[in-house]
């Protein structure tokens, strides 16, 4: 590879959507990756594991050569892509154009995972002799619930004492964001013909109702929990399905709600257990739930962080990565990547080639600075 582009357009054109998110599209895609990335690690002098999570569905964990008994960190993007439906342009293409590379996963997350590569490859001769060893690792699903990241911190987070996930965060530190919640909620009722509804029990409106509720007093619960960064939790209605036809009483009903959590509401149980305090008509058919994530402000590792750079900014996120998994886990982590949220998951998505390059020049900077 020539360049950090050269090395992101190749892993553009290698497709690696979620197979939950468009089955089909690239079933192997995740491993095809991981296998990628071991070669291009493996002649640096990384120790690689391909770690099955699900099957066909690895994590890729590259140990860095040195001493096995120094402070471990890591570098963390994740494999997965989501899905392709309804871009506008083609999703695998890489094309450079503009100033930019396009296509999905260029902004998240195969820009930040570039950037920490192509970094490696540049303090390829530090990589032994440095006081803490860089290890890389890139997790599989982080697109749909986040099993890579989970089996991880399970298996692995006592290994290490911090983790840099990779996600666009224009190169800001997110050292805390939110958790979620999404809960999908059902209720029952009675079928009868549509021309004497009175003799049945309408499953939607029953629902509604409930949710009217939710919306009340639950909600109002909720958003007194509040974080100095992150602000107050969130409720969101985002589904309603229910009925088969006009002219039947609908006898189901569900709705499926995304609730973004502070650290102070889920201090002391999650929220899903606390949503079911509120249900009363209603039954709590399934969910899942990630959990915020809060690194202090000034743990040791954010202090050397700042001071390898000094205008490194510390901000929070709405978002959930598998960085919260990680700190969930005891692995201190961040997020921090080259590239803007704002084109995560977009139909044209991009990242700037200056962006692109200052995260590799940061990633690297940030590497031989850990000898000092």
């Amino acid at each position: 590879m020539k360049s950090v582009v050269e090395l992101l357009q190749t892993l553009v054109q290698i497709p690696s959507v979620n197979p939950e998110g468009d089955p089909g599209i690239s079933p192997s895609g995740e491993r095809k990756m991981a296998e990628f990335v071991a070669k291009f690690l493996e002649p640096l002098g990384f120790a690689i594991t391909l770690e099955e999570v699900e099957a066909d569905r690895p994590n890729l964990i590259a140990r860095a050569p040195g001493p096995d008994s120094r402070p471990r960190i890591l570098l963390g993007p994740h494999l997965d892509t989501v899905g392709i439906t309804g871009m506008t342009i083609e999703p695998f293409s890489g094309e450079n154009k503009d100033g930019k590379i396009h296509g999905r996963g260029t902004s998240d997350t195969k820009g930040p995972m570039a950037a920490m590569l192509w970094a490696l490859q540049e303090n390829a001769e530090l990589l032994a002799e440095l006081p803490i060893a860089v290890d890389f690792v890139g997790f599989m699903g982080e697109e749909s619930s986040q099993p890579g990241s989970r089996h991880f911190a399970d298996h692995h987070a006592s290994d290490y004492e911090f983790a840099i996930v990779g996600e666009p965060t224009s190169l800001e530190a997110v050292y805390c964001t939110k958790g979620c919640l999404w809960a999908t909620l059902g209720s029952k009722g009675k079928s009868t013909h549509a021309s004497q509804p009175h003799l049945g029990e309408n499953a939607i409106l029953k629902l509604l109702d409930s949710l009217k509720k939710l919306h009340g007093p639950f909600l109002a619960q909720i958003s007194e929990s509040r974080h100095p960064v992150l602000g107050s939790a969130t409720m969101n209605l985002g589904m309603i399905e229910g009925g088969t036809r006009p002219n039947i009483v609908p006898a189901h009903a569900t709705a499926t709600l995304d609730i973004r959590t502070v650290p102070s509401l889920v201090a002391e149980r999650p929220a899903s257990e606390i949503l079911k305090e509120s249900l009363e008509d209603l039954d709590l058919v399934s969910f899942a739930e990630s959990p915020p994530m809060e690194m202090p402000a000034d743990h040791p590792w954010l202090q050397k962080l700042q001071k390898i750079d000094p205008k490194l900014t510390l901000t929070g996120a709405p978002w959930f990565s598998d960085a919260a998994h990680l700190s969930a886990g005891g692995l201190p982590s961040i997020c921090l990547g080259p590239g803007s949220i704002d084109q995560a998951h977009t139909a044209d998505e991009f990242i700037a080639i200056s962006d692109l390059e200052d995260g590799a020049q940061w990633f690297s900077n940030f590497i031989a600075g850990l000898a000092r």
